[in-house]
């Protein structure tokens, strides 16, 4: 999606200012912000407001945001900070933020796919410098994707949005759940085939793309075309004809030994497999003989700089390296032992927990980022509609190229109306 007129410049300004407050001092404690205090013997007296959900602040959970503020403070005695808090839920900071930025916290969470609606309400900071670098060096590239919006960073990541596969270990071993076409051999599998949100992860598993290979290119559209599309298509027309394939998942298929979800299912695992709960990324599937991985959508949850208060206007430095520090490995260590968020640090050890390694493995080699392309809403009809039609029957070997086509030309063609 091309940026409006209005913010190419006010983003490139943005930059310069980003960069200076992420470089500042790369001798520093990287998690704090990558900040040190120079040569300057004078404290900064700051007031900083800051947004999060109501759980990271509640005593049941530890206080979590006041106690990671307060060792950011003690960590930089360059600066004597006042904090003032607020709530606001990741999913509500686009309205929050978005409807006055000057009235809002200099540093909140957010969800991902908000990161084009803040950039419009100017809401959101460009972020560079030692602090992104470090971010980039401790996540996956997917996981970085995510927070990236046309070439540029705009949040620190520390939990994912994503799905993988749930499965009873008495039915499959940890061979099996390589490949989905080993599981079918053994037990029933339930996928959601009918919903757009899942059935991109075989196209895109054979080479198809959305927007480029990162999903940041705007002008490369939707590529659900060509051979290596119809190969897709014909595979799903044969899945859809297995006795141990269903479409759904655990709750709708109750003899289903695998599904596909994410952290939010994990109760509806337990409740099917119990002990025999098993948690894994993503297998294979096997298209003219060769095995592709494949691959679903990813987001996350980050923690953003907003560039319209008087704070960001005078000390962009104190601002960033706290976003910086709320997101680093420190602060997602304790987010996960006081409340299980799970991480997306490499460097944080999560033991035998499977569905947090479930979950960072499925960043780390299968999924790719939802675009935050404004086109990319033209994907989900047609691609609902082709999951619905294969497992109707209505797709066949025979149409199997005519109807790919059709979906390819419909997800691009609205686009550009």
């Amino acid at each position: 999606m091309e940026m409006r007129k209005a913010l190419t410049t006010s983003l490139a300004a943005l930059l310069s200012v980003s960069m200076l407050a992420g470089c500042g001092g790369g001798s520093g404690n990287q998690e704090s912000g990558g900040q040190d205090s120079g040569t300057s013997t004078e404290t900064v007296d700051a007031t900083v407001t800051v947004w999060g959900p109501q759980e990271d602040q509640s005593k049941d959970n530890g206080e979590w945001l006041q106690t990671m503020c307060q060792q950011f403070n003690e960590a930089h005695p360059e600066w004597n900070l006042t904090f003032t808090y607020g709530t606001c839920s990741e999913g509500d900071a686009k309205t929050n933020v978005g409807t006055d930025p000057t009235a809002a916290a200099d540093v909140y969470m957010f969800a991902n796919d908000q990161i084009p609606d803040l950039i419009k309400a100017g809401g959101i900071a460009e972020l560079g410098g030692a602090n992104v670098e470090t971010m980039k060096k401790n996540n996956s590239e997917t996981t970085v994707n995510t927070v990236s919006y046309n070439g540029s960073v705009y949040g620190f990541p520390f939990t994912a949005n994503t799905w993988f596969m749930y499965y009873d270990k008495s039915v499959f071993t940890e061979d099996d759940i390589k490949s989905l076409d080993t599981m079918l051999e053994k037990g029933k599998v339930a996928f959601p085939i009918e919903n757009s949100w899942y059935i991109a992860s075989f196209y895109v598993a054979n080479g198809c793309t959305l927007f480029g290979a990162d999903g940041g290119n705007a002008d490369a559209g939707i590529d659900f075309s060509g051979d290596k599309a119809v190969a897709v298509t014909d595979y799903l027309v044969d899945l859809v004809k297995n006795p141990n394939f269903a479409n759904g998942d655990v709750s709708s298929v109750s003899d289903a030994k695998a599904f596909f979800s994410g952290t939010w299912d994990y109760q509806k695992a337990l409740d099917a497999y119990g002990d025999n709960t098993g948690i894994a990324a993503l297998p294979t599937i096997t298209i003219n003989g060769e095995a592709k991985q494949m691959k679903s959508f990813a987001g996350s949850k980050a923690v953003g700089v907003n560039p319209a208060t008087a704070l960001y206007k005078e000390h962009p430095e104190i601002a960033v390296a706290l976003a910086a520090y709320l997101a680093g490995t420190d602060a997602q260590q304790k987010h996960y032992d006081l409340r299980n968020i799970i991480p997306t640090d490499s460097n944080i050890n999560v033991g035998d927990d499977a569905l947090a390694k479930a979950q960072m493995d499925t960043m780390s080699y299968s999924s790719i980022v939802q675009p935050l392309q404004e086109a990319m809403g033209q994907y989900w009809t047609p691609a609902e509609s082709m999951g619905k039609e294969i497992n109707a029957g209505t797709v066949t070997h025979d149409n199997a190229a005519e109807k790919t086509e059709a979906m390819n030309k419909s997800m691009n063609e609205s686009a550009v109306q």
